[in-house]
């Protein structure tokens, strides 16, 4: 999708915030992912539902064929809705309530990724109670250190997922000791927003020396799930709009030693889903500072959380005013009028805080970027909002959620 190709003639009819997804985009990155699987025998995909759960957006990734990687009882319930088979459903998290296993139990979700001794006996003590065996895998804390923002890494000893390198042995052989738990594989997740292929190369080391070890000592290995983690390229989005897929896959394809017949697993979500959505949004008000231009905008932290989050880079761009500027100009209090979109590259370049109406000084999607000069009645899109963003939205100071904007087919 290239600047200037979002559909703004359309947006009118919009309430502004929302999200515009490019579906195209979406299913050339299905297609892509599906093609590089191809060339590893024996590998699952699962969706990380956690990035986006708009219907429509899980139904195009169903239809691909590909598995969910759940993190609540809503999100499978919102995966089974959607149409991924139950058998494709893995359910992860450190803090499973007894109503969420009890549901994955009755719906027949493929695994349980368990983090503790605690939680393993509470599956265990539900399956026999219900005459079951409940898959199990073991989410094992490689303790790796992903280069990534510290908010998002899950793959170091201090952190409180998944189990450390040294209780390891002790929970094997509890797992295989209880009698409604059926073992079936090593879990692992370093993090998230990873672009240094390197990370990935250390996950592949320590899993081989696992596997060597579990063999020495005569306990089963069985199915191996990598996690997700892949990052995307938040500053160029119209030229580098895919992950490094190729790379991603060739990393695991050259360093991770597989035993004969063994399933790799694959969790990724932000990769899917990221590049393909956009906020768009309308300017309210240019304010002119002292020492700042602000350029407030109807979205905000409570339908784009990350830049307030993590401080998140997303690239702003901005999209003019509807090519009908007589639907855009006839704004109350608009003195200045719309600026239709053929001119906004004749706009001279200013430096703006873009800024939202919630009250909070963290209410801000990027300081001193440069745009061509914004108006009231504007559009602006913040791009590479696909993941992490409508998931998160909240309602905070009463905020309406945003609506949602589908362009194209993804054409799975």
């Amino acid at each position: 999708m290239l600047k200037g190709n979002f559909p703004i003639e359309q947006f009118v009819t919009q309430r502004t915030p929302f999200y515009y997804y490019d579906m195209e985009l979406l299913g050339q990155t299905l297609r892509t992912i599906r093609q590089e699987m191809s060339l590893m025998p024996d590998c699952e995909m699962h969706y990380a539902v956690k990035a986006n759960f708009n219907p429509r957006i899980l139904r195009a990734i169903a239809a691909a064929g590909f598995g969910a990687d759940c993190v609540s009882g809503g999100e499978i319930k919102a995966a089974l809705a959607a149409g991924f088979p139950s058998g494709k459903i893995v359910f992860a998290g450190v803090g499973k309530s007894d109503e969420e296993i009890v549901l994955g139990l009755e719906k027949g979700i493929s695994r349980f990724n368990v983090e503790s001794a605690a939680e393993l006996e509470v599956i265990n003590a539900f399956a026999a109670a219900r005459g079951v065996k409940a898959p199990v895998s073991i989410r094992v804390n490689p303790d790796i250190g992903a280069h990534t923002h510290a908010n998002i890494t899950t793959g170091l000893a201090e952190n409180k997922f998944g189990i450390n390198l040294e209780q390891l042995d002790e929970i094997m052989e509890l797992v295989l000791s209880l009698p409604a738990i059926e073992y079936k594989g090593l879990h692992f997740h370093i993090g998230s927003q990873i672009t240094d292929m390197s990370d990935f190369v250390a996950l592949c080391n320590r899993i081989n020396n696992i596997q060597d070890d579990f063999e020495h000592k005569g306990v089963p290995v069985g199915d191996i799930n990598v996690g997700g983690g892949l990052g995307i390229n938040y500053e160029h989005p119209n030229h580098l709009p895919l992950a490094d897929f190729h790379s991603y896959f060739e990393t695991f394809r050259r360093h991770l030693v597989r035993r004969h017949g063994q399933t790799l697993h694959f969790e990724l979500g932000r990769s899917i889903v990221a590049p393909c959505g956009s906020l768009i949004c309308k300017v309210l008000y240019v304010k002119e500072g002292t020492h700042k231009r602000f350029a407030i905008v109807d979205g905000s932290m409570t339908e784009l959380l990350r830049p307030a989050l993590y401080h998140a880079y997303h690239r702003i761009e901005h999209l003019g005013s509807p090519l009908d500027s007589a639907s855009a100009v006839k704004q109350p209090g608009d003195v200045t009028g719309a600026e239709p979109l053929s001119k906004v590259s004749e706009q001279p370049e200013l430096l703006y805080d873009v800024v939202g109406p919630v009250c909070e000084s963290s209410d801000v999607f990027a300081k001193a970027v440069s745009l061509p000069q914004c108006r009231r009645g504007d559009y602006v899109a913040i791009r590479s909002a696909g993941a992490y963003g409508e998931s998160m939205s909240s309602g905070y100071n009463c905020h309406e959620l945003p609506g949602s904007f589908f362009d194209g087919e993804p054409n799975v």
